[in-house]
């Protein structure tokens, strides 16, 4: 709906990792030439770490669109708390290959198969595994087996590892030791920073034909970037609500204000809201009952505020679907 008010070819903040809204901040750069050493190496393993919505997969999605199709072949691996057995099938899937009633040494037989058909072709197979914090020891080390695979004294096969800040502790564990020689490339993705926010925003924006409609204040970049810590996934929530407040107010401008009303919002919805001074969650014996009063009539007022929106929306919405109907009638 705010993409037509505000006349936006798309929608700017989606959750969901999409390379072509790629924004090469500070530490995107840095962990994209970590990458990029570690891809030209052809060989062993890449580790990318980072917060939960730092950009880890849009990140990797970016450098995957910028290889030729003819020369890589690369496998995406969506991990869950699997076994070896059940890791290294969802790596043959990845790569095509159908495991449904083979048993693991025939599996491996043809996955190797698949790896030197492609290496004699002039092209390399690539394995992203996302979320790999999932991943049991043994699946891991399922995947330190398969860089085993040599063609003409050469690895066929290099591996992505991304994966929340705790996989770097279990890649310190003393079972990973070979897996860990083997790693040519590691960085933990940060997040931005204030001024890369505000660019990272713009540039979101831009990408989508935005024209300064709305306007952000100077002050409403800066309360963003303290509302979200810079994570990416973080402002793209917030700046997605903004932008839909915009939308029901019918106003053409964000300032500080706004924001920390929409933030406020957003926390108490998810369940985040600040509590109430001295209130454990619990109405404790000695707890002053004006705060826990006016605790409740500004959650009230956030509730009523919110319906109010929610039925402008319902309304503009009804009124962009008439309007439509016109214009295709006529």
């Amino acid at each position: 709906m705010y993409a037509e008010y505000y006349n936006l070819t798309g929608l700017p903040f989606q959750l969901t990792p999409d390379s072509r809204f790629y924004f090469e901040s500070s530490v995107h750069s840095k962990a994209m030439a970590h990458l990029t050493y570690g891809l030209n190496q052809a060989e062993g393993f890449i580790v990318i770490t980072g917060d939960v919505g730092a950009g880890k997969t849009t990140l990797v999605e970016h450098l995957c669109s910028t290889l030729d199709p003819q020369r890589y072949v690369i496998a995406k691996m969506l991990t869950t708390q699997t076994g070896a057995d059940d890791t290294l099938r969802l790596v043959a899937s990845g790569f095509g290959l159908q495991p449904d009633g083979m048993s693991k040494g025939e599996l491996l037989r043809r996955f190797e198969d698949m790896l030197v058909t492609n290496f004699n072709q002039g092209r390399r197979s690539l394995l992203v595994v996302d979320e790999a914090q999932n991943l049991t020891v043994p699946a891991i080390e399922e995947l330190r087996m398969l860089s085993n695979f040599t063609v003409n004294h050469s690895p066929p096969l290099q591996s992505f590892l991304l994966g929340q800040p705790q996989f770097r502790a279990i890649m310190a564990l003393p079972e990973l030791e070979q897996l860990r020689q083997r790693v040519l490339a590691s960085y933990h993705l940060g997040p931005l920073s204030e001024v890369d926010t505000r660019s990272y925003i713009e540039h979101r924006l831009r990408l989508v034909g935005w024209n300064s409609d709305p306007s952000f204040t100077d002050g409403s970049f800066v309360r963003i970037y303290k509302d979200t810590g810079g994570i990416p996934r973080k402002i793209n929530a917030l700046c997605s609500r903004l932008m839909l407040f915009g939308f029901l107010e019918e106003t053409h401008a964000i300032d500080e204000e706004t924001v920390a009303q929409v933030a406020d919002e957003l926390r108490s919805e998810l369940g985040g809201g600040e509590p109430a001074p001295g209130s454990t969650g619990t109405l404790a014996a000695n707890a002053a009952p004006s705060a826990d009063i006016a605790q409740f009539d500004k959650r009230l007022a956030q509730i009523e505020a919110k319906m109010d929106r929610n039925e402008q929306a319902i309304k503009r919405a009804l009124a962009l679907i008439a309007s439509r109907m016109e214009k295709d009638s006529g």
